[in-house]
């Protein structure tokens, strides 16, 4: 992640995070696919999860939406943070960055 120097945001500490990186062979066709693919990994890791935040690049949106401070010229790395700081515990990057999500298990 690069910093803006007209927005300097320090990289989040991604080390409490397992980062999972999926290349399909067939690659991915949108959004709903992606989110499948990921929700797939965060069952198997978790059984019960929460989505938390998402980037789609394709669209350029993020959830939860504004999050990111910077300007539209700026990346958009709001959700990388509010994952992080709602308890993410896995990040799944589909396509180099193309769909990203962050997942929390779900602790009764």
């Amino acid at each position: 992640m690069t910093n803006n120097r007209n927005c300097p945001i320090k990289s989040p500490d991604m080390s409490p995070v397992e980062v999972v990186r999926l290349h399909p062979e067939d690659g991915v066709k949108d959004y709903q696919q992606a989110v499948e693919l990921a929700g797939n990994e965060a069952e198997q890791r978790f059984g019960e999860y929460m989505l938390m935040s998402w980037y789609d690049r394709d669209r350029d949106f993020e959830s939860p939406p504004h999050t990111s401070e910077c300007s539209a010229s700026s990346e958009k790395e709001g959700y990388i943070n509010y994952g992080l700081n709602h308890g993410a515990k896995l990040m799944v990057d589909i396509e180099d960055g193309r769909f990203v999500f962050f997942y929390a298990p779900v602790e009764w």
